[in-house]
């Protein structure tokens, strides 16, 4: 008997996840990547930590992406947000800084805290 991989296991559980749901996993791979790319970048790992930087910049893309400034108002500052992230996240890398690496660690800490709250809010209301 064949048993499914772990791979298999994250894909059902994409597919199957709320919108918050998803939205909450989105932020904890990205701080998950910045928490890699800081850890490689401070024992001088730069390629480790460029593949973490790409990959959350990928997800901050994404994130930005999917923002609708006609169905929710806070789309144009949260957009102004990822933007930042975005230029810190590409300088993090380039200067191989982990002080840039940290401050977007901790915003994404800080937005994915706030997306969880949100989410269990909106569960709970339904």
């Amino acid at each position: 008997m064949a048993y499914p991989t772990p791979a298999a296991y994250v894909q059902a559980s994409v597919e199957t996840a709320s919108p918050a749901r998803l939205l909450v996993m989105l932020y904890d791979r990205l701080a998950l990547d910045c928490r890699r790319a800081l850890a490689a970048q401070q024992v001088g790992d730069h390629a480790t930590a460029h593949t973490q930087l790409l990959h959350a910049q990928d997800i901050i893309a994404l994130l930005q992406s999917s923002l609708r400034p006609d169905v929710w108002d806070g789309s144009p500052a949260l957009s102004g947000l990822y933007s930042h992230l975005m230029v810190q996240l590409v300088r993090a890398n380039v200067d191989r800084d982990t002080d840039k690496t940290t401050h977007c660690l901790e915003l994404v800490e800080g937005l994915a805290e706030a997306w969880r709250e949100a989410a269990v809010e909106t569960a709970v209301s339904a």
